[in-house]
């Protein structure tokens, strides 16, 4: 009786305090530079796919709202539309696309877009914003969490995409804060609790530059914060070299700047009360400069240098490789937690139950097959833009070979039906 009793006791105590299971939500600011049309570099879909795949090693590291600028068109917002589709979830959508409005009385000369991408199985679109500036729109976009409350307990935030001025100088300074007026006067029309997400290439140089200042003033209806607390002069200052995002590139005639890496342009804000007192929070240190290895060696120089990394670094010389091939910036990432829990999202694991013998393929694919339940099922083989290239009828064997020698040089992903895993990608090398 006494062992009944302590059982219940302990159950009593297991109720009171329960910590509710936490969902993390995953964030990804990048500036696409000028894509597609910026064509000095070939196949640049390629190095965006094996950023994307190597961004979600499992589950927990794939990103649910993907947030970028500099797309030209479209064409381009499908491209990617299709890429995270491959390599990320197949349940990714997008916004609506609308042109930049900001130029229209100017020739609608500016061609850089802002976009966003998300997971539609935690997150739905419930309305798009225009706040037009003399330059370029902010892109905002009102999302609400998928969860088991979402009628009685909505959770919202408003993700804000931008891409300020560029270049230094005071003229430009003070058109970077002209722009973050026009931002200011939309967000004073929102409740002062609004959850406030804001990516962007800002192009500042300081803290003290007065479109900073004016993003972080206590005086605001939201004010915004920087999650990762390194504020200071940024520009070339080795002291900041772990929130660098630019430029990735040291040498000419790739497109963008070529300088090497000295600069922390682009950011990750978040309103105030998303770090300790929202229904969506800030995951303390889960702040990154994706790619950037934090080594002072590699100030100035190009992302993919020797002086960028070590054996023991925890972003690899072929991620960094395919980042200095794609863009001139980093990308920036950040981890969001919430007590509430989602509806159903569809849920994968690693791709542990089959396997490729190498991933740089000549000829034929060698793939071990770690579960029966997979045996004579379908393999399916896609491109980097999510179109599938090849299907196959698997056997029984625990060990088999693909022939591939018809698909072109280039990035794929394979997948086997009913494993409930994340593709594995490997490159085709003639």
């Amino acid at each position: 009786m006494k062992k009944k009793r302590l059982v219940f006791f302990t159950l009593f105590l297991c109720a009171i305090f329960h910590v509710p299971a936490q969902e993390t939500v995953k964030v990804m600011f990048y500036n696409l530079l000028n894509y597609p049309l910026e064509d000095a570099v070939p196949n640049r879909e390629v190095d965006l796919a094996y950023i994307l795949a190597d961004y979600q090693p499992d589950l927990f590291y794939q990103p649910d709202l993907f947030l970028v600028c500099e797309l030209n068109n479209l064409t381009g917002a499908i491209d990617i539309l299709n890429i995270t589709q491959t390599v990320v979830s197949s349940e990714f959508e997008m916004a609506n696309f609308i042109p930049n409005s900001s130029d229209d009385l100017s020739g609608d000369q500016n061609d850089l877009q802002n976009m966003f991408f998300y997971n539609s199985s935690k997150f739905s679109l419930e309305e798009q914003i225009i706040v037009p500036t003399y330059l370029r729109d902010f892109n905002v976009y009102r999302i609400k969490l998928n969860t088991v409350n979402q009628d009685t307990d909505p959770i919202e935030i408003y993700v804000i995409v931008c891409h300020l001025k560029a270049s230094s100088g005071t003229y430009n300074a003070q058109k970077r804060f002209e722009m973050v007026l026009d931002l200011q006067d939309f967000l004073t029309t929102l409740p002062a609790d609004t959850n406030i997400l804001l990516g962007g290439d800002l192009n500042v140089y300081t803290v003290s530059e007065p479109a900073f200042q004016t993003l972080l003033s206590d005086s605001n209806n939201i004010a915004l914060i920087d999650p990762v607390n390194r504020l200071g002069n940024w520009h070339n200052n080795s002291s900041y070299i772990d929130v660098f995002t630019q430029s990735t590139r040291t040498q000419s005639g790739m497109g963008g700047a070529s300088g090497g890496f000295d600069d922390r342009f682009d950011f990750i804000l978040t309103s105030e009360n998303m770090i300790n007192n929202s229904n969506i929070t800030y995951v303390p240190e889960s702040y990154q400069s994706y790619g950037n290895n934090e080594l002072e060696s590699c100030r100035n120089r190009a992302i993919n240098s020797t002086d960028c990394g070590t054996a023991d670094s925890p972003f690899s010389y072929e991620l960094r490789n395919a980042i200095h091939n794609f863009s001139d910036h980093l990308p920036v990432t950040l981890s969001l937690e919430t007590e509430a829990t989602f509806l159903s999202v569809h849920e994968f694991t690693p791709s542990n139950r089959f396997a490729l013998e190498s991933t740089i393929i000549n000829e034929n694919l060698i793939l071990t097959i770690e579960a029966s339940e997979l045996y004579n099922q379908g393999l399916f083989i896609y491109n980097n833009l999510g179109q599938m290239v090849k299907s196959v009828q698997l056997n029984s064997d625990v060990t088999q070979q693909i022939n591939v020698s018809d698909l072109s040089d280039g990035m794929y992903f394979l997948n086997v039906s009913n494993s409930n895993t994340n593709p594995i990608k490997f490159i085709v090398s003639n």
